[in-house]
């Protein structure tokens, strides 16, 4: 048994899913192309989220590189979050990955350590990596929002909004081949959508002319464990749109 099969034995996807071998010529992928946005809700004196957001970005994101894209996330006060965190999380891994993962926002484990997904999320998301061939040092993972918030709560509106502009300037750096939105929060930021988990799987969208796979966070399969097998779906359908996309090249 190789380590490969050894992880998706640990994930409870083998032998239940065993990947197909590829056809000589790869399917085209048809892409979703994102839907006409939807009326932003109000935020703050009334501001609508977009007008929110270019308030917070202040209209200086765009310039920035790594190093200083991280100083402004770290002395970030644009919400309520940063005073009741240990520290700011901005992401780990290569930065010039093909392969970008984005979740929600940090637990306790890694406001404590300061990278995203650590503790059990984390090492179930490693081994995701590894059934799909692929190293935590090779990706790039990120939250939606920066800093932790009180008792693991999912983050508010304006908190998102606030938030919203440093991940899209990361997305902009790396310049990633395809994304994994890894649970609601993140398929709902960078859509633009309110639409659910279930209904947005097993698609590809398109997030600024990149493919964006749908699927759901690891803390929520340790929860419903038999989901894993729909996880290895949306991973095998990650894999076989890179795939696609490299042949169209």
């Amino acid at each position: 048994m190789d380590r490969r099969e050894a992880m998706l034995r640990e994930l409870n996807m083998h032998p239940m899913w065993v990947r197909r071998e590829q056809a000589v010529n790869t399917p085209e992928v048809n892409v979703v192309q994102p839907e006409a946005p939807a009326l932003m809700p109000e935020v703050q004196g009334g501001d609508s989220l977009r007008e929110f957001q270019l308030k917070n970005a202040g209209g200086a994101l765009g310039s920035l590189a790594f190093p200083e894209l991280k100083e402004k996330v770290r002395s970030c006060e644009l919400c309520a979050l940063r005073a009741g965190c240990t520290q700011t999380v901005f992401g780990v891994g290569n930065e010039q990955a093909d392969w970008l993962f984005v979740g929600e926002a940090p637990g306790a484990d890694e406001d404590a350590t300061g990278e995203p997904f650590v503790g059990h999320a984390g090492r179930l998301l490693d081994n995701m990596l590894l059934a799909i061939k692929l190293k935590r040092s090779e990706v790039y993972i990120a939250n939606v929002i920066k800093c932790r918030p009180p008792d693991d709560r999912h983050p508010h509106v304006n908190e998102v909004a606030s938030c919203l502009p440093y991940l899209k300037r990361q997305i902009a750096l790396i310049q990633p081949k395809i994304i994994v939105a890894l649970g609601k929060t993140a398929a709902s930021a960078l859509l633009n959508t309110d639409a659910t988990i279930a209904s947005l799987r097993g698609r590809v969208h398109e997030y600024h002319g990149i493919p964006l796979i749908v699927s759901f966070h690891p803390a929520y399969l340790l929860r419903s464990p038999m989901e894993k097998a729909k996880s290895w779906q949306d991973l095998c359908l990650a894999m076989d749109t890179m795939k696609a996309c490299a042949s169209q090249q």
